[in-house]
């Protein structure tokens, strides 16, 4: 079961889009440096498609993407979600995944997602926007990963 600990309307963890990103709690990672330790903990609310239709429909058609921040204890339920999103607002919404897994989990699959980013937080590398990170942000088309990282360094843009 995925457990939602916050969501907030962001502009830069996906490129190009109004992003729904929903914090998800009870992370295996571990990651040394986390900015966020307290999604470690089982707290929040059962995420499930009725908490989400109650989200979009609060945002409207302002929202362009939802992106799952986390969900490595429970990545099936994420690919089901996933798949659930892709069929609301005839297919216009996109979805993204924010794993701090270095591989792609079994059983997910790719035609569910728009954006993948893998890799956990390494302090000494930094984040997305780091040139020396570890992470990397894909978006998903046709069935290929496209690695699209580079757009969040600063010669690019973001």
């Amino acid at each position: 079961m995925l457990r939602l600990a916050s969501y907030d309307i962001v502009f830069q963890e996906i490129p190009g889009e109004v992003t729904l990103a929903l914090n998800l709690s009870e992370c295996p990672n571990r990651c040394a440096g986390c900015h966020s330790p307290h999604l470690r903990e089982s707290v929040g609310m059962p995420l499930d498609e009725e908490l989400l239709t109650g989200l979009l429909a609060d945002y409207g058609s302002a929202v362009t993407c939802v992106c799952f921040m986390g969900g490595d204890g429970d990545p099936g339920r994420v690919n089901e979600l996933c798949a659930w999103l892709r069929g609301q607002r005839d297919g216009r919404l996109k979805t993204g995944w924010y794993s701090g897994c270095s591989d792609l989990a079994d059983g997910i699959e790719l035609s569910n997602f728009d954006f993948i980013k893998l890799g956990p937080y390494v302090e000494q590398l930094g984040g997305l926007r780091s040139e020396t990170t570890n992470q990397r942000l894909y978006r998903i088309e046709q069935g290929k990963m496209t690695d699209i990282t580079d757009l969040f360094h600063k010669k690019n843009g973001l």
